[in-house]
């Protein structure tokens, strides 16, 4: 695996460092807005604000880079995120700081579409897999690892955000030190949202409930473990738990689809994340509370590639990429919508609120999901790919699925700039 990653570690190095400063900064901002009094509602509009600039940089980003090229796009994405990043230390109001994460958003999607339509130039079809899994390593381990950077602000109030734009600017080296060449740029192809549902109404919808959940908790995870008790630290080890746990279930979930009908395994993990998800809005403590971070990550994190999986079983191999970049599309839409929702939930509730907001997503997608089984006869086993992860970023991570075949490819550099759908 080294020598197959060999040609793209600086892409790798750069994702990396970037994620451990900027991967932080939604768990820290939400902890600041709630100590300085914030109402959740509040809280949840600034996370809202995140996910929207997200979705418009999947959308349009792709622009940029097609006009300017990826490294010099890449170096101009790192620039303003890493501005935008000190601003926070200057000034704390949410009106400011909303607008700041509708920038954090464009960005981050903007240095998304960079890296991977990048990488995906780069992968052969014996080596997709094999990238894509270093990929997410990269990706996840750097946003888990950047958590512990919460805990510098005991220093000062600033310190967190100097530290977040250090790493930030850093990412830029790998990438503008490259000695490999970018990319010509290119125009991907669309597949209609109606084509998509028809081909999988469980997959589509499991795409949007999965980001409801995600960008809920993501926006406002921090909020639920400063008021069940925990200190920066232990805040910090929480949502690092989330996600390498995250990381640990995807493959064994997806594996076992593999081997059953996919939309029962699908099922089972709707359930289990409710389930999961009641036990932590009991507000649990200890140990507990670690042991059911780590499950609620394992199981709603696994959501989505196998929603993907389930959909790429009833599509054509030529329509992948495209079908991914939609999907990704729903589940930005869902995050968009997550944390104000969740807020609601935690208004009515209290700490635990966030959590019945995930279970009540869960538990109606366990209801579809099962009307989707009785209602659709299974995809032969025969036909059923393998289970294949995918990082939740932006249409590009399309590109590096092993089993997209490599006429799309080179069609399929940068996104529509049209932004149709």
């Amino acid at each position: 695996m080294l020598a197959v990653v060999r040609p793209v570690r600086s892409l790798l190095a750069a994702i990396f460092i970037l994620m451990a400063g900027s991967g932080f900064l939604a768990t820290l901002i939400g902890l600041r807005l709630e100590r300085a009094g914030s109402a959740t509602i509040v809280i949840g509009l600034v996370a809202t604000a995140y996910f929207a600039g997200l979705t418009i940089g999947a959308l349009r980003a792709g622009r940029i880079v097609c006009r300017v090229g990826h490294i010099r796009a890449f170096a101009a994405f790192v620039a303003l995120l890493s501005a935008s990043t000190l601003t926070y230390g200057l000034i704390q109001h949410p009106s400011l700081w909303a607008a700041l994460r509708l920038v954090d958003g464009f960005c981050v999607a903007g240095v998304f579409i960079c890296i991977e339509s990048w990488l995906g130039d780069r992968a052969g079809s014996e080596t997709r897999g094999s990238i894509l899994a270093a990929y997410m390593i990269a990706l996840y381990s750097g946003q888990a690892l950047g958590q512990m950077l919460l805990s510098t602000g005991e220093i000062g109030p600033a310190i967190p955000f100097q530290l977040a734009s250090i790493l930030i600017t850093l990412a830029i080296l790998p990438v503008c030190l490259t000695h490999g060449t970018a990319p010509a740029p290119g125009e991907g192809r669309s597949l209609s949202f109606g084509r998509l549902f028809e081909a999988s109404p469980l997959g589509a919808a499991g795409a949007a409930f999965t980001g409801l959940i995600l960008g809920g908790f993501y926006g406002l995870a921090a909020i639920f473990a400063r008021r069940v008790g925990l200190d920066l630290a232990a805040t910090a080890n929480f949502m690092a738990t989330v996600i390498l746990g995250g990381v640990a279930l995807q493959w064994p979930l997806g594996r076992l689809s593999d081997r059953l009908d996919r939309r029962r395994v699908i099922i089972a993990s709707f359930a289990a994340t409710a389930l999961v998800s009641f036990v932590l809005a009991a507000e649990p403590a200890g140990a507990m509370l670690l042991a059911s971070a780590a499950a609620f990550g394992g199981l709603s994190f696994a959501l989505y590639p196998l929603c993907v999986a389930h959909v790429n079983d009833r599509l054509l191999a030529t329509e992948r990429v495209s079908a991914s970049g939609q999907l990704v599309l729903l589940y930005s839409g869902g995050a968009v919508l997550g944390p104000l929702l969740a807020a609601g939930f935690m208004g009515a509730a209290g700490a635990g609120g966030l959590f019945l907001f995930s279970a009540a997503c869960a538990a109606l997608m366990l209801i579809f999901s099962v009307w989707r089984l009785l209602a659709a006869a299974p995809v032969p086993a025969e036909a059923q790919g393998e289970f294949q992860t995918f990082p939740r970023t932006t249409p590009m991570a399309g590109l590096l699925d092993p089993k997209v075949e490599e006429p799309e490819l080179a069609g399929a550099t940068i996104p529509s700039s049209t932004g149709e759908r």
